[in-house]
């Protein structure tokens, strides 16, 4: 093998490694900062295993909001409501602004820690389109195209 074999060999190798740390570190931030979410269920038996600190650590709980649930508080913007994965069911309260879509029976996903009285107080929640949805635009072109 020639010396500028070598050197060739030597640069590509290098390069491999530094890319391979990166590609690492990248990795490593983003699993930390991934945050998935919860059933009510998968969560009431991780909190009766004791998995989570009940107060102290922010997880993201999903599921549909209870028909019939949702109750505005007339003084501020406090809204209390039942989560629910057609299993178990959590209370949540959140107070502040909540999503246009946000509304019974609707798919929401709530962040936020849990009370000592077993109360979900979220800190932030996100309603989701129905899996069904169809942008109005959308459904007219197919109905032209198809009839």
């Amino acid at each position: 093998m020639s010396r500028l074999h070598k050197r060739r060999m030597i640069i590509i190798l290098v390069g491999l490694i530094i890319l391979t740390i990166i590609i690492s570190l990248i990795t490593y931030s983003l699993r930390q900062n991934i945050s998935l979410f919860y059933t009510p269920t998968q969560l009431i038996n991780n909190l009766t295993k004791n998995n989570f600190q009940i107060t102290r650590q922010v997880v993201r709980i999903g599921g549909m909001v209870k028909k019939g649930s949702v109750l505005r508080s007339a003084q501020d913007l406090t809204v209390t409501f039942a989560l629910t994965d057609f299993k178990t069911t959590v209370p949540v309260e959140y107070t502040g602004i909540l999503p246009d879509l946000f509304r019974d029976g609707q798919g929401i996903v709530a962040t936020g820690k849990f009370t000592v009285d077993g109360c979900f107080k979220a800190i932030e929640i996100l309603a989701k389109h129905d899996a069904n949805y169809m942008p109005p635009e959308i459904k007219s072109i197919l109905r032209a195209t198809h009839g």
